[in-house]
């Protein structure tokens, strides 16, 4: 029996007899609404694995990292770390007109942490689970405006080793020469933030 992420997604479409989708004709809200219901899982999975508690605490945890302003400060992270069809992404979903807005969080941080979601849909329906799992971590770890407490109890003190690795993989496949660049640059900030971790 297979396990892992990736495999859901395909069982998930096997099951249903769903088509593969071109993620480019998709509005960047559509890619949003589902961005935000797969990044509220990953981090609720990640609460709940740190051990059983009270319902009301583990909202409290999860909340810390769903919010708007979280998810602004995240895309802000991760931002260096993206590829130019990611940057592109994240950026139709900043930009798109949405008529709602989240309760206790400014305009500028709304649209942020729409790009945000619609970056995190994205890459999940185009199946990239672990780039996605990697830039969340690389957000997590970097925030400055999240409780201490809540991201020592995720245990994301370690950069992830696959990100450089993944980065540059994905430029070269896109035989993209600035993308190509543009992950050599990513890779070197993260083997500093690596030294830096180490020299701490």
């Amino acid at each position: 029996m297979e396990k892992g992420v990736d495999s859901f997604s395909d069982y998930l479409k096997e099951q249903f007899s769903l088509d593969d989708l071109d993620m480019k004709t998709y509005s960047p809200l559509t890619l949003a609404y589902i961005g935000d219901s797969i990044y509220d899982l990953i981090i609720r999975t990640l609460v709940v694995c740190q051990g059983n508690c009270p319902a009301n605490k583990l909202h409290k945890r999860a909340s810390a990292l769903v919010k708007a302003s979280a998810q602004a400060e995240m895309i802000e992270k991760i931002m260096p770390l993206l590829t130019e069809e990611e940057k592109q992404i994240y950026k139709r979903g900043r930009n798109a007109k949405s008529y709602t807005m989240a309760k206790n969080a400014s305009m500028l941080d709304y649209r942020k942490a729409t790009g945000f979601e619609a970056l995190m849909g994205y890459l999940y329906l185009e199946n990239q689970m672990h780039r996605m799992i990697d830039l969340v971590k690389e957000g997590i770890r970097n925030l400055e405006n999240v409780d201490s407490n809540v991201k020592n109890k995720l245990n994301v003190d370690k950069v992830s080793a696959t990100m450089a690795n993944d980065t540059r993989a994905e430029s070269a496949n896109a035989e993209n020469a600035p993308a190509a660049h543009a992950a050599d640059e990513n890779a070197k900030a993260v083997e500093a933030a690596k030294e830096n971790t180490n020299e701490i």
